[in-house]
């Protein structure tokens, strides 16, 4: 059975009555349109089922799309330290629910407004209108931030402080794409980089250093 993100049905339930709506008003032909409309809503917030691979040392995706950068980077507003920073840009048409890219329990959430920059560009992670999440699991604290764009405007974050998440568990969405920046420990063991396609939930992105 296809799932969908809760997050969707207002959008789904509200352009399927508009298509009904156009119908009865102006016939078939008439319909075409929103229901075109409709089924991209649909397709957009779908939410299929993943399975994360096993093993407690490694981390996954925590978003679908291409990764835009992988580079050794200065936390200093969470993480206080060095750690290693990669970028995953989403387009329309990737599933856009966020999953969590380790075990842990969540240390921290934090809503930051902003601006809506492309999210291509490289300050839009810090400038960006944000909602940072800060994971405490067995191979040490990772920082995931979703980021709001030029099209995205609404970012959903559905952990909580005292929260313990699994790796590939359902976190939250980003409504109409954007990009999600993960932190990972200085010293994981990267395994994915720049142009690379990934898969929240399934797509190992690195592995801590044993």
């Amino acid at each position: 059975m296809l799932r969908f993100a809760p997050e969707g049905y207002p959008f789904i339930i509200g352009t399927a009555v508009v298509t009904v709506a156009v119908f009865i008003l102006w016939g078939i032909w008439a319909a075409v349109v929103p229901l075109v409309l409709t089924l991209f809503v649909c397709y957009f917030f779908r939410d299929p089922e993943r399975e994360a691979p096993k093993g407690d040392d490694i981390f996954v995706s925590p978003a679908d799309g291409r990764i835009l950068q992988v580079q050794a980077v200065t936390e200093e507003k969470y993480l206080k330290g060095r750690a290693m920073e990669i970028s995953i840009f989403m387009s329309p048409l990737n599933v856009h629910v966020n999953r969590a890219p380790c075990d842990g329990v969540v240390e921290a959430v934090v809503y930051t407004p902003g601006a809506f920059l492309s999210a291509f560009k490289p300050e839009a992670s810090i400038r960006n209108e944000n909602i940072a999440m800060l994971l405490k699991g067995n191979t040490g604290r990772v920082l995931v931030r979703q980021v709001a764009g030029a099209v995205a405007r609404r970012v959903v974050c559905r952990a909580r402080q005292g929260d313990t998440l699994e790796k590939g568990q359902r976190y939250g969405i980003i409504k109409f794409s954007s990009r999600l920046d993960v932190y990972l420990p200085e010293d994981a063991i990267i395994r994915v980089k720049t142009g690379d396609l990934v898969k929240a939930g399934e797509t190992i992105i690195g592995e801590a250093n044993k």
